[in-house]
């Protein structure tokens, strides 16, 4: 696994490397959801019957965005997330360094917009938490929220859970230690909860 270090300590415009050579490579991608005949692949180890139904039963409204569109909602979100990874960087996690694998914010953003397909308001009507899970599930340190757009009332909440390399844990004892380096790992958890429903939340583990 290669890791890229984005956000580093002294730096106030974090790295995304992966984002500007991956566009043309999401056009193609996203283009191919549209018209892959309510096809679905998803990537993860719990599977969940309602999640893909409900991914089926939104793609004909889902064509009405053309592919541009969703490639900047990908975008903006992928941007948005690593703005919170390089807030909470210097904040929460009180590191020098934190490493990313390569694709991960990408990779997370694509699922986000993936997750917000069927909505009432799409991706507008998220409440996003972003989390990190430092002790196998024990433990979450909450990183930063992230409201696509405060002028829509909140229709569905989205936890993002980033899990941390275990070669790191013993590293957060030294909670005041500001010249640690964190290293997170390419697994990640997306829980949903739809607002306003008695609807059980639905937990999404990638791999």
């Amino acid at each position: 696994m290669v890791y890229t270090p984005a956000l580093v300590l002294g730096h106030g415009i974090p790295i995304v490397s992966e984002e500007d050579n991956i566009v043309e490579l999401m056009r193609k991608f996203l283009c191919q959801i549209t018209s892959s005949d309510k096809k679905y692949v998803r990537r993860g180890s719990i599977e969940s019957s309602e999640f893909v139904k409900e991914i089926n039963s939104s793609l004909d409204s889902e064509t009405a965005l053309d592919c541009e569109e969703r490639i900047i909602l990908h975008q903006d979100m992928t941007r948005q997330i690593v703005r919170c990874l390089s807030e909470a960087k210097e904040s929460s996690l009180r590191c020098r360094i934190l490493l990313l694998p390569r694709t991960l914010t990408t990779n997370v953003a694509l699922d986000v917009v993936r997750s917000s397909a069927g909505e009432p308001c799409g991706l507008r009507g998220a409440f996003i938490q972003v989390y990190l899970e430092t002790q196998l599930g024990q433990q979450l340190q909450m990183l930063g929220t992230i409201t696509p757009d405060p002028t829509v009332t909140p229709t569905f909440e989205l936890s993002v859970v980033f899990k941390l390399d275990k070669d790191c844990w013993p590293l957060l004892k030294h909670i005041f230690v500001t010249d640690k380096v964190l290293k997170l790992r390419p697994q990640y958890r997306l829980v949903k909860k739809k607002l306003y429903s008695s609807a059980s939340p639905v937990i999404h583990e990638f791999c």
